[in-house]
C-alpha cells in the first residue's frame, strides 16, 4: 500500500502535472486543450499525463481519435484520508 502512495506522491512532485490537475479539476478535456495552456511540449505532456494515469489521480478514454483525461476524485479523497490519518497517529505519539 505504501507502494501505491509513494507513486502518487511522485506523481504529486512535479510543478507541470500539478498544473494539469488545476486544469483538468473543473472538467475532463482532451491533450489538445491542455498543451495550449502548459509551456512543455506533446512528448513532455503524454509524459505527465501517463505518471498522473498509472498513479491513478487521472484517468483517461478514447473518444473517436481524443483521448478524454479527468480527474479521479476518489484518490484525492483516499490521499486526503491517508494524510489526515497520519496527522492523527502523530499526535497520539509521545516523542
Amino acid at each position: 500500500m505504501d507502494e501505491t502512495y509513494a507513486l502518487i506522491f511522485k506523481a504529486l512532485s512535479d510543478e507541470n502535472r500539478l498544473k494539469i490537475l488545476k486544469l483538468l479539476i473543473s472538467g475532463e478535456t482532451c491533450s489538445c486543450k491542455l498543451i495550449d495552456q502548459l509551456p512543455i511540449s506533446q512528448p513532455t505532456l503524454s509524459y505527465h499525463l501517463n505518471l498522473l494515469n498509472k498513479s491513478g489521480l487521472t484517468t483517461s478514454y478514447k473518444d473517436g481519435t481524443w483521448h478524454k483525461h479527468h480527474v479521479n476524485t476518489d484518490v484525492i479523497d483516499d490521499v486526503i484520508s491517508y494524510l489526515t490519518k497520519l496527522k492523527q497517529s502523530m499526535k497520539s505519539c509521545n516523542l
